[in-house]
């Protein structure tokens, strides 16, 4: 199903967007050294119900995981990219965390993903990475607006992800997102431009531009979830839901302190 979306849902997207990211900075101020994943779904949960908004997640039971996910955000460490289910792990410094949310409110979900460094250590490959997935995320947000085409959106992330050395897999990438998390159109992380569903304003899109350090392959985690690089190198995910308008593509999963 791909959703077009009226004047007032949009306004409430804002809401929705706002509520996520909001919630990941606060998130990421407090997942210091020492600071357990499962600390973090339990703060998420908290947060979530406090915006008044509910998990996509909890009881999210898709045909690539097994049973319910049981949780609030996913948490990926290191060697874990997408899907990340927390569990018992205290981060160390160092540690790359990528944590990614999606809630719905008011009818309407956003989803974000944001990657960063853990303490005070800075490795550099790892710099390199998540500055990657920030670039090509920047891109493709660029190559989005009405009248442009899915395949431009994927052609710019992979433009940048090619460029910077990564290798890239298709088996997972962004959507289309609205009344529910996940929607089509499909928005593989790298493509040909002008192919595809061509952007309509109303249409709601989360990208997510993400890679691995030295491979495209996924293993899957005995936790059924979890999906991690198969070389055990590690990962790298960045993520905003935009909306497609008359002028291009506005951000919606933006901080309120960052807001006009």
């Amino acid at each position: 199903m791909i959703e077009i979306l009226d004047r007032t849902k949009l306004a409430r997207a804002r809401d929705t967007g706002a509520v996520v990211a909001d919630i990941l900075q606060a998130l990421k101020r407090r997942s210091t050294v020492g600071t357990n994943l499962l600390d973090i779904d339990r703060w998420a949960k908290t947060m979530i119900a406090e915006a008044g908004a509910l998990s996509c997640y909890v009881d999210y039971e898709p045909s690539f995981g097994r049973g319910p996910f049981g949780h609030y955000i996913c948490t990926a460490v290191n060697d874990a990219v997408l899907h990340g289910r927390p569990y018992d792990y205290a981060l160390a410094d160092g540690d790359l965390l990528t944590l990614d949310l999606a809630v719905s409110k008011g009818g309407v979900a956003a989803d974000a993903a944001i990657s960063f460094i853990v303490g005070d250590a800075e490795p550099p490959e790892s710099v390199a990475m998540i500055s990657a997935t920030e670039r090509a995320l920047a891109a493709g947000i660029a190559a989005a607006g009405p009248g442009a085409r899915i395949g431009d959106i994927s052609h710019a992330i992979g433009t940048v992800l090619s460029e910077a050395g990564y290798p890239i897999n298709t088996e997972f990438g962004g959507h289309g997102i609205g009344s529910t998390m996940h929607q089509d159109p499909h928005i593989s992380n790298t493509g040909r431009p002008g192919r595809g569903y061509r952007l309509r304003p109303g249409l709601l899109l989360a990208l997510e531009p993400w890679v691995m350090a030295d491979t495209a392959e996924l293993v899957t985690d005995a936790d059924g979830w979890t999906l991690r690089s198969a070389t055990g190198c590690r990962t790298a995910h960045s993520e905003h839901t935009i909306a497609i308008t008359d002028d291009g593509a506005e951000i919606l999963t933006v901080p309120t302190r960052e807001r006009p």
